[in-house]
């Protein structure tokens, strides 16, 4: 199949009410208006935006839990509201506030329980259990209630557990959210790598802009129901050039200069910077900030991804049917 995912003119558009009797008010919201995509199989696309933009309705529509109000939509060749019974049998789905885990039990019981019901040949199933606990690193926690996992430790489970029915196409919403910043590199890697050597096409959303360089290869930005930019992630890499060095000091400090280093806050034991890598190196700054004090604390951050998303569209809104008065609204 050519393509994972084909959206046509896709918009939903919810009733809100309000008051009582005479006095009841019908509105109107637009959640999404007319977006259309194609997502090619075994691509990984970062579906991003602010919060309210739209994200989360199309991935239901995409799923088949909400019906759109307009448009068409073919996700593996099914209509996801009309045949979403088999559409199931062919995704997968990790929503990194949710858990499909069960909560009392280890992971390999939910896995068992899974296996019953996708269905799955026995001895397909324990082939590629054991594909999962060897390549996600689950055989020390295998056996653990789900209660007892650290973050990290249930997420690799969550992402496990999805891939045992062998999806074609794998839906994240926010995987790596909480996670510390080793858990959040594992975790990415796995993704990409199941990606690259299995074939699943990857469709994710997320605040991290780390995601989005280590696990896409394709960014779509959306924004008050409509996409404003579909490009690749090297096309796009010059908007995620930038970190947040957030220093605390045991003494007061004095300032640090550099080419391409912003003050964004500044307090007599603390300085909050913003980095723009392509001009300075984080080493260089760092040596500079131990130079200005007794550093007590350091922390290295990407900039929130609705500045981001302000960038983008700083720089490609003369192009795209968008406003001003929205652009601001970031």
């Amino acid at each position: 199949m050519k393509n994972s995912i084909e959206i046509d003119k896709l918009r939903k558009l919810f009733i809100l009410k309000r008051g009582w009797g005479f006095k009841r008010i019908r509105q109107e919201i637009v959640a999404i208006e007319e977006v259309s995509m194609a997502v090619p199989s075994g691509q990984s696309v970062a579906f991003i935006g602010p919060n309210g933009a739209g994200k989360s309705t199309t991935i239901k529509i995409l799923t088949g839990i909400l019906h759109p109000s307009a448009g068409r939509a073919q996700v593996l060749g099914f209509t996801p509201w009309t045949d979403r019974q088999k559409l199931t049998y062919q995704i997968g789905a990790v929503f990194g506030q949710r858990s499909q885990l069960w909560y009392h039990l280890p992971p390999c019981d939910t896995f068992d329980l899974l296996a019953r019901v996708y269905d799955l040949d026995s001895s397909a199933y324990l082939k590629r259990r054991e594909l999962l606990i060897e390549r996600f690193q689950l055989g020390p926690f295998l056996d653990t209630p789900v209660r007892k996992l650290s973050l990290g430790q249930r997420m690799r489970a969550e992402i496990a557990a999805s891939l045992l029915h062998s999806p074609r196409l794998l839906f994240l919403d926010e995987p790596t959210i909480g996670l510390d910043v080793i858990a959040r590199q594992e975790l990415r890697n796995l993704i990409h790598e199941w990606n690259r050597e299995e074939g699943v096409t990857i469709f994710l959303t997320s605040h991290d802009a780390g995601d989005i360089e280590r696990v896409a290869e394709r960014v779509i930005v959306i924004n008050h129901g409509r996409i404003v930019l579909d490009d690749k992630v090297s096309a796009v890499r010059q908007f995620l050039g930038s970190k947040v060095l957030t220093v605390k000091f045991h003494a007061p400090h004095s300032n640090v200069a550099l080419p391409g280093v912003s003050m964004l806050e500044a307090s007599e034991y603390s300085l909050k910077l913003e980095i723009d890598i392509q001009v300075t190196q984080i080493e260089q700054v760092m040596n500079e900030v131990l130079k200005a004090g007794p550093v007590a604390d350091i922390a290295i951050e990407d900039p929130p991804l609705e500045e981001i998303i302000a960038h983008i569209y700083n720089r490609t809104a003369s192009g795209l049917s968008i406003s001003d008065d929205e652009i601001k609204t970031i």
